[in-house]
């Protein structure tokens, strides 16, 4: 049997490096924003309901302006619900999809909004990576450009952090305090032998 495994965190806490530490060690990870890109471009419903709600010019030459569409819906809480509406239950068929064609010991579903959309259910352990807020803000005004002031917006937009890291089995912590591969590979043993 191949244990499931959430990966999760707020915006700036470092999940993606998380899962790439995974990766590296021979770990199938599905990463939910990538996938949600692929399924943008493959999926004709997707494309025209996305048209529908956000405009034509959401797509230039058939590629998705995707800062366009996170501009819109960013600022506006209900078109962002229209766009969880439509991508999240395509992306959890789609990963639940890939589970199935898995045959390691364990798979990481990399996601940030896995309670909030429902895809946690059918997961057999949830790990969450937490940082301090100011490492957040800061990490994501350098990798994404934005002011502090677009991050703090975003942060609002999600599940509140304490909350989130409550509902989780296992934490991970990316303080830059505390070393986070050793944190990985513990739970990596811990995994692997739960799997055998």
């Amino acid at each position: 049997m191949v244990l499931k495994i959430g990966l999760t965190g707020g915006i700036g806490s470092g999940k993606t490096t998380v899962a790439k530490i995974f990766s590296l060690l021979r770990v199938p990870v599905y990463y939910a924003d990538e996938a949600s890109i692929r399924l943008y471009h493959s999926n004709k419903e997707l494309k025209a309901d996305l048209q529908s709600n956000f405009g034509d010019e959401i797509y230039k030459d058939g590629v998705l302006n995707r800062s366009k569409l996170a501009s819109l819906v960013f600022n506006d809480p209900l078109k962002l619900a229209i766009l969880n509406k439509l991508v999240h239950p395509l992306t959890i068929k789609d990963a639940e999809a890939w589970m199935e064609r898995q045959t390691s010991a364990y798979v990481i579903k990399e996601a940030a909004i896995l309670f909030e959309t429902g895809s946690a259910k059918g997961l057999d352990f949830i790990i969450g990576v937490r940082a301090p807020e100011h490492l957040r803000i800061s990490r994501v005004m350098h990798r994404d450009s934005l002011s502090r002031e677009e991050v703090l917006t975003r942060m609002q937009r999600q599940m509140d952090e304490d909350n989130k890291m409550r509902l989780c089995d296992f934490i991970i912590e990316n303080n830059e305090q505390q070393l986070v591969i050793p944190q990985v590979l513990s739970l990596h043993q811990k995994f692997t032998s739960m799997a055998t």
